[in-house]
């Protein structure tokens, strides 16, 4: 009898294991982007070029799915070269004590049509904060390749003061809300 439950108990694992999908972020049909206000004036716009993630889910709604992602700090531009690099140093990111900021879900909830909110623990230099993304799901199709992709936009603002980015604290200079865009793509797992 025990030889059975354990068979019947490896089985489902098995099984759920089997149906779980795994995709993952095509770099070349995504964007990692972030708006700030200067001066209370103007904006200045930047992105990340250098980014990875996944989402695992087993259900076709995704309430289920389990979304990692990582963005490489040293890959930040804003087309300001003395800019990018003073956002690198400890004023900002400290992208040598630093290099990653990271993602991990804690749930993915459907609204209403192609409506989501994300929740997760959002890390940023040595802080780690509970997060939510507005999220559309703009469907899948297959690329002239065969492969399956899905379609994502997530966006969220920030108190950046909350992750030790101290520079400029009165936020006179630079905002304290920090607007970030994600424009992502994934490829299914064959």
């Amino acid at each position: 009898m025990k030889k059975v439950f354990l068979f019947l108990v490896a089985i489902s694992i098995s099984v759920a294991s089997f149906a779980q999908t795994k995709w993952t972020v095509d770099p070349m049909h995504s964007f990692v982007n972030f708006s700030v206000k200067h001066m209370g004036i103007s904006f200045v716009d930047g992105s990340f070029k250098k980014f990875d993630g996944a989402v695992t889910a087993a259900k076709a709604d995704l309430t289920d799915a389990k979304i990692s992602f990582s963005v490489d700090v040293n890959s930040i531009s804003t087309s300001v070269e003395p800019r990018d690099k003073h956002l690198k140093s400890d004023d900002f990111f400290n992208a040598e004590g630093f290099p990653y900021m990271t993602f991990e879900s804690t749930s993915f909830k459907k609204l209403k049509g192609n409506n989501y909110e994300l929740s997760g623990k959002l890390t940023i230099r040595d802080v780690t904060k509970d997060v939510k993304f507005s999220v559309v799901y703009g469907g899948t199709a297959k690329d002239q390749q065969g492969n399956t992709k899905a379609g994502f936009s997530a966006q969220t603002t920030i108190n950046r003061l909350d992750y030790n980015i101290k520079y400029d604290p009165s936020g006179m200079g630079v905002a304290k809300d920090v607007k970030i865009v994600l424009n992502l793509e994934f490829v299914q797992a064959k």
